[in-house]
């Protein structure tokens, strides 16, 4: 086996029976103010450039995944009913796909739940690490916090939810998401 396969075994060993996060809506947490999503470019997997800006004035679900990942590809079909359910609601959705090929994620995402809304290559992991909280499991690599991690971010640009991988209470069917994202659409 790779140095490399190791790693990700490693870190997908240490994932699924270790890490215990929880949502979070950041309007919940002590009326602190809201943490604005960090802008991006970045290539679809026809090579469109996509950007963070391209989506104000809307509501964003964001997924970061691999496809590796359990996780990811047990919650995959849930993104796409998502975006089905909540598309005339000035909602989008997008996956970013953490390190990976083009080819092997056209295969293995794409193809596979054929999706009807962007997935987004993160070549270097950058995009992902720039949404990873503070202090949360500092010896990760911050792109790697941040797999199979879900967030909405309101019109405005605003992170007003995110998940990060709970593997004791995963919601694969995205339950607590669409939660808060039909309250946040109530106050809009």
């Amino acid at each position: 086996m790779t140095h490399f396969k190791l790693n990700w075994v490693l870190l997908i060993t240490f994932l699924f029976f270790n890490l215990s996060f929880t949502s979070y809506s950041q309007k919940n947490a002590n009326d602190a103010p809201l943490q604005k999503a960090p802008d991006f470019n970045l290539s679809d997997l026809s090579g469109n450039e996509i950007s963070m800006n391209e989506y104000k004035g809307e509501f964003l679900v964001i997924h970061i995944a691999t496809t590796w990942c359990p996780f990811c590809n047990a919650e995959a079909p849930y993104l796409q009913a998502l975006y089905e359910k909540y598309q005339s609601k000035n909602v989008n959705v997008l996956i970013i796909d953490v390190k990976e090929p083009k080819e092997l994620v056209k295969a293995k995402l794409q193809d596979r739940f054929n999706f009807t809304f962007p997935v987004l290559l993160d070549s270097d992991g950058k995009v992902a690490a720039s949404f990873a909280p503070d202090n949360v499991l500092p010896d990760l690599a911050r792109d790697e916090v941040m797999l199979a991690s879900n967030l909405i971010v309101d019109p405005e640009g605003n992170i007003q939810f995110m998940s990060l991988l709970d593997s004791k209470n995963f919601d694969a069917k995205l339950i607590s998401l669409q939660k808060r994202l039909n309250e946040l659409l109530q106050e809009h």
